[in-house]
């Protein structure tokens, strides 16, 4: 019992660390490949080639006046930032990113918990984020981040629903919500193989959940200022960044582990491929804010009600078919 909490605790720490360095270094990638994408120098001061520009950025942050404006709802305006950094970092609690391994004559998976309701767990934490936007947005007593955050509650409501039924077809082949199942499942292949149209849904919707560019009405500078983080300064404007790096890196994990067949691969060591597929995706991220200008409102909404929702229903219902057909 005390070996499984030791294991536990020190999986914990490992992830939770990863996490937030990876998140800091996100932030370089995606400021030196935007850079090059628009032929000019990216951070190359800080340190050799710009690496330490994380840390310089993290330093400022800590360091600048935190200001609370006056007759803002002092304790929500406050807590808010943490409630949606909270929930970005839990839901990587059931996301696999490697092989078992033995230590010490322990068997320890690479995942913090594996249970048997993973991809619910996930679902359920990563929704309540939305809280965290619609309670900064309200608190802090400015009618752009209150419209920033009914935007984006609209937005997240509006693009969870096919985000949730695009995986639906991958439960009905694995029959399972383990996400070590699911991963194990796609040993021979992958599911994008047998489920393109419900990736593809997953991205799009992936990239609206996270609020990035064509999505980024919750914070579109020339309607909003910044949206639901107008009024927030030093490491609460900080915290708002990291929930959305953060939240970029669990779709862009989740997307492997649901099509591209987890951490398997030839050759190199499992953590690797898993590492390798989901810096690809995050790429895909940055590319996608590079090259696409931003839809409008009505645009956003008539895509995911009229486009994504019908077209996830129609994946349910090819994917039944076809399943019925092969049995």
């Amino acid at each position: 019992m005390l070996a499984f909490v030791l294991i536990a605790l020190v999986k914990v720490l490992v992830v939770f660390t990863a996490m937030l360095l990876i998140v800091a270094y996100m932030t370089l990638m995606e400021r030196k490949v935007l850079g090059h994408m628009q032929v000019r120098y990216g951070p190359n001061r800080a340190g050799p080639y710009g690496l330490l520009q994380p840390i310089a950025d993290g330093i400022k942050l800590f360091f600048k006046e935190d200001i609370i404006i006056p007759h803002a709802n002092r304790l929500i305006y406050i807590f808010a930032p943490t409630v949606i950094v909270i929930t970005a970092l839990m839901s990587y609690a059931v996301i696999p990113f490697g092989d078992n391994i033995t230590i010490l004559g322990y068997k320890v998976d690479m995942v913090v918990a594996d249970v048997n309701v993973g991809l619910l767990y996930l679902f359920a934490i990563s929704s309540l984020g939305v809280y965290g936007v619609v309670m900064g947005g309200w608190a802090s007593n400015n009618k752009y981040s209150l419209l920033g955050a009914i935007r984006s509650s609209a937005q997240m409501i509006s693009y969870e629903l096919p985000l949730g039924l695009s995986i639906i077809g991958v439960l009905m082949i694995t029959g399972s919500l383990s996400t070590m199942k699911i991963v194990e499942a796609q040993s021979q292949v992958w599911f994008i193989v047998y489920q393109p149209l419900g990736f593809i849904i997953y991205l799009i919707s992936a990239v609206a959940e996270c609020s990035r560019t064509p999505f980024d009405l919750t914070e579109c500078e020339n309607e909003l200022v910044a949206g639901y983080q107008t009024e927030y300064s030093s490491m609460k404007f900080g915290l708002y960044y990291l929930a959305e790096y953060a939240h970029i890196l669990v779709v862009s994990s989740l997307a492997v582990t649901l099509f591209f067949g987890g951490w398997h691969g030839p050759w190199l060591p499992p953590i690797i491929w898993f590492l390798m597929k989901v810096f690809l995706f995050i790429f895909f991220f940055i590319w996608i804010r590079a090259t696409y200008p931003r839809f409008r409102y009505d645009q956003l909404m008539k895509f995911g009600w009229k486009v994504l929702f019908p077209l996830s229903l129609l994946n349910i219902l090819i994917t039944a078919g076809v399943m019925s057909f092969l049995a």
